[in-house]
């Protein structure tokens, strides 16, 4: 049996013990109420440190200075800025992160090795460090800052994205809280946007980087708004051990707790990103079972979800279901067309690969709903995969047609 985990929409990087957060405004974005653009996360006690990060060519020095602080696995926090990407900006770029994260040391105390940084926003143009230095003292940790720490990393998101959940081990309570961004630019190999995930377990180092990969593997890597990858893709997940109790590691009886719980902040987290995707008006969920590796379901469900022509067909509430078997078949995994069955929102549709009679009007009425369930049987093995995409709108081509004017 399973460890029963309580989920709260409102828990955020400060619901796990032992943790500060806060946000503040600096000038790096347009004006406005309750906006907010570099905040800081930072434990109050020595922690682990666990990471994921984009694997585009072009990559952020900010993503670069967090991998190198990372490296021995230790880390008390993270400074985040949105508005600027801090990349393709030279050996500049470079500089101004390790000067960022130094400033957010100096700021909560701890030591300049232990604080990581992170910046999303626009390519192209460096960081305006004498805003940055200015800001960096006005940021207010606090026990309850979590949610304004998220709100300080969004770009062109609508909404924050926070949550938490909690379980018992052995009487000890503990807690993974969690806040991301991202609306645009996501399709993550090894991680989406920024997500920073924190816990009040002691969790060994080794173990930790373990359970974040097999988390953002089943999670941020099956999403997909746009077919794109950003150039600052960073998860970092933190472990201070501030709840007490034994310590997990890969051998203790509660490994399987701790990732059941981390998986599902995870997902949780992952499928607002695309909820929340730039112009999208529903998101729609592909399920490939029957499939001969887990691998082959991960790669079908996720060029499926990646598709346009799927993404304008949620969008328009079409049953094309021949879009769904192109998709499929373009993912190179292994697969029997006469053995394929499709079903939408539990409507059968296809059968060995051949439609059979169903009342259109029925199946388009039902995609008429925020969350579309498509689920492709390959029928040839026993392994599953999800992964999740958005509908493709007007809407996004004309936000993105002048991102930058």
């Amino acid at each position: 049996m399973g460890v029963t985990i309580e989920f709260n929409p409102e828990g955020s990087v400060t619901t796990a013990q032992g943790y500060l957060a806060g946000g503040t405004f600096a000038g790096l974005k347009t004006p406005g109420e309750g906006i907010l653009d570099l905040g800081i996360l930072v434990s109050e006690s020595d922690a682990s440190v666990a990471g994921t990060y984009s694997t585009n060519k072009i990559l952020s020095p900010s993503v670069t200075v967090t991998q190198e602080k990372a490296a021995d696995a230790k880390g008390r926090g993270v400074v985040a800025n949105s508005g600027c990407a801090n990349c393709s900006v030279g050996p500049q770029g470079y500089s101004d992160a390790k000067e960022v994260s130094a400033l957010a040391a100096e700021h909560a105390g701890v030591d300049e090795s232990s604080m990581m940084v992170g910046s999303t926003g626009m390519i192209g143009v460096e960081l305006p460090m004498a805003l940055i230095r200015k800001a960096i003292p006005n940021v207010e940790l606090t026990s309850d800052g979590g949610e304004a720490f998220a709100r300080s990393i969004m770009t062109t998101d609508s909404r924050v994205k926070i949550g938490s959940v909690s379980f018992d081990i052995d009487g000890t309570t503990y807690s993974i809280g969690g806040g991301a961004k991202g609306v645009g630019m996501i399709h993550p190999n090894m991680a989406t946007m920024l997500c920073y995930l924190t816990t009040d377990a002691d969790v060994e180092a080794g173990f930790l980087q373990s359970a974040l990969s097999s988390a953002v593997e089943l999670s941020f890597n099956m999403i997909d708004v746009d077919g794109d990858q950003s150039t600052n893709d960073t998860v970092l997940l933190f472990s201070n051990g501030a709840a007490g109790g034994a310590q997990i590691n890969a051998e203790s009886d509660s490994a399987g707790s701790f990732q059941e719980a981390l998986n599902q902040i995870a997902v949780h987290l992952a499928k607002e990103l695309v909820r929340d995707g730039e112009g999208a008006e529903r998101i729609f969920a592909v399920t490939v079972d029957g499939a001969v590796s887990t691998a082959d379901a991960r790669a079908g469900a996720r060029e499926v979800a990646s598709s346009n022509l799927v993404k304008a067909m949620v969008h328009g509430k079409d049953p094309n279901w021949g879009r769904l078997m192109m998709a499929l078949g373009k993912s190179g995994i292994e697969l029997d067309e006469p053995n394929i069955d499709i079903f939408i929102n539990d409507i059968h549709i296809v059968h060995e690969g051949i439609a059979i009679p169903y009342y259109a009007d029925a199946v388009i009425a039902g995609m008429n709903v925020p969350e579309i369930q498509f689920r492709i049987s390959l029928n040839i093995g026993e392994s599953s995969a999800t992964a999740w995409g958005c509908d493709l709108t007007e809407d996004y081509v004309t936000f993105n047609s002048a991102y930058s004017t």
